[in-house]
């Protein structure tokens, strides 16, 4: 794999790229948060006092009060218990899985996991298989080839980025036997779905009983670091098993700080979201009143068909004489390569119209 070109970000919704201005539909910074005033300042006054980092661990000198104080705004965020903060997201699902550890006869992960949640299964200590994407069916006929005496766990994204589509939480426990869980990586899903921003658990209208729910600060919220959110018995697990938060230096607490404006910002800003899905459904109507075949997902993400070659030059083109840097990726689910537009809060209605624009022009 090759590493991408370096971008400097510019402002909320332009790059610089190859010595030119562009528009950016891409990353996953949903609310351009990342590059907040306030949360700016959050981070430049906790880094004034109290440093750019701990350097230990939670478990010997480095347990300071600020991380304690980011698990309960996380925790009241999502009406969860408890929650755990990890330095980066990737982290939550592994200290889980090693929480789970042999408690488990099986695991089943969605065959487009995030690749967290392909190392996580690992560390499950049973045996694991895939099942179709997002299929239910699958996913039961999978369950019922074991017999009654497993108890399963099934591993899921939350919502899926490469198209916005989310996990179907609800239809898996009903087919989930009483003794089975779901560990979900909600990196996409948190602060974006759900009524208040809750994530797929609130979309899905699921409760935390049998689901454990992993997010990411790195996307919606615009700072960084990862959490678990859970009950306190498995708060206590993920400290007494989990490696990965006993072996890790912490979050720096400039970022914690940051976080903690940003939780503060997505809580009383509401009209950020209402923004951010009025955006995204804007253009989708207009690609789809010129044509395009747009699924409609929950996540604020356009992503075009499959295209070949000459089409891709061709499109590639098109957005850069227009001022729009090309997202078109090649990771995980988009493996073969397309182009997928995130949509933000903070696009301008001429930023969407120019992009409908360059879309719906005939090659």
């Amino acid at each position: 794999m090759n590493e991408a070109e370096a971008l400097a970000f510019i402002g909320e919704n332009e790059v610089r790229w190859r010595g030119r201005t562009l528009t950016y539909f891409s990353g996953c910074d949903y609310f351009r948060l990342a590059r907040n005033p306030q949360v700016a300042a959050a981070a430049v006054l906790s880094l004034k006092q109290n440093g750019l980092n701990v350097a230990a661990s939670r478990f010997t000198t480095g347990n300071h009060k600020i991380y304690a104080q980011l698990e309960s705004a996380l925790a009241k965020f999502f009406r969860a218990e408890t929650a755990v903060l990890f330095p980066d997201g990737y982290f939550a699902p592994l200290a889980v899985a090693q929480a789970f550890a042999g408690e488990f006869t099986h695991a089943f992960v969605d065959e487009l996991a995030h690749g967290a949640l392909l190392d996580a299964d690992r560390m499950l200590d049973c045996p694991v298989q895939t099942f179709k994407h997002r299929d239910v069916a699958n996913l039961k006929k999978a369950l019922t080839k074991y017999g009654r005496k497993t108890r399963p766990i099934i591993l899921t994204d939350g919502m899926f980025s490469h198209d916005g589509s989310a996990a179907p939480l609800r239809d898996y426990l009903k087919i989930l036997p009483a003794n089975g869980m779901i560990l979900v990586d909600d990196a996409h899903g948190a602060g974006v779905l759900g009524a208040t921003g809750r994530g797929t658990l609130e979309f899905e209208n699921v409760s935390g009983e049998r689901v454990v729910q992993c997010v990411t600060l790195s996307k919606a919220f615009g700072t960084y670091g990862g959490a678990v959110l859970a009950t306190q018995a498995l708060r206590e697990k993920v400290l007494s098993r989990g490696r990965v938060f006993v072996g890790t230096t912490p979050l720096p607490p400039p970022l914690a700080g940051a976080a903690l404006a940003s939780l503060k910002i997505l809580r009383s800003e509401t009209s950020r979201r209402k923004k951010l899905f009025q955006n995204t459904a804007y253009v989708r109507t207009k690609l789809r009143a010129a044509g395009w075949e747009i699924s409609e997902t929950p996540g604020p993400i356009v992503r075009l068909r499959v295209m070949n070659e000459t089409e891709v030059r061709d499109l590639k083109t098109r957005l850069l004489a227009a001022g729009i840097y090309p997202p078109f990726l090649k990771y995980g689910a988009a493996a073969q390569g397309v182009f997928r537009f995130v949509i933000s809060s903070q696009h301008t209605k001429a930023q969407l119209d120019n992009l409908v624009e360059v879309l719906i022009k005939p090659n």
